[in-house]
């Protein structure tokens, strides 16, 4: 899991499921004890990797929330022959400027994604201040399965002046 959503609803699933077994009055056997501990091992796991978190990811998990989600899905999948998955695509993972460019300005010509064309125009998020963009293409660099060097406001900077407007 990568998100931090993710890693609460985990949490709290531990805890209900805890409370639920508690409240069995007595009735656990060996093997319903030995699963609670699993879990709970499980969720203690969640939290420690929750609070590891860079601060660019938590902040980054925000942003998109509030900008990205609807359009990419929470899990970085996209809208079918709409808006494009932000999961394993060179778009994402690869050239940071061209992200960055795609990003602050949006974009309205068809991306080809993984095969597919995606026409559906992105709106432009240069209203965002450059550290909540750097902030959130780290974010999704690093969440749906991607794995790639986070942005910094710096290189947000940077595209900024380079194109002007």
């Amino acid at each position: 899991m990568h998100t931090l959503k993710k890693r609460t609803t985990v949490l709290l699933m531990g805890i209900g499921l805890g409370l639920t077994m508690a409240c069995k009055d007595g009735e656990n056997t060996v093997k319903e004890n030995s699963e609670e501990i699993s879990t709970q091992a499980t969720v203690s796991q969640e939290i420690e990797a929750a609070i590891d978190l860079p601060g660019h990811m938590v902040e980054g998990e925000k942003v998109y929330t509030q900008h990205c989600l609807l359009c990419h899905q929470s899990n970085g999948a996209g809208v079918p022959g709409l808006n494009p998955p932000l999961k394993g695509t060179e778009y994402v993972v690869g050239d940071k400027d061209r992200l960055l460019e795609i990003v602050l300005y949006g974009s309205n010509v068809g991306l080809l994604v993984n095969g597919s064309v995606y026409s559906n125009a992105m709106p432009a998020f240069k209203m965002l201040g450059d550290e909540d963009i750097a902030n959130v293409t780290s974010y999704i660099r690093n969440s749906f399965g991607n794995a790639a060097d986070p942005i910094t406001a710096d290189e947000v900077v940077a595209i900024r002046s380079k194109i002007k407007e």
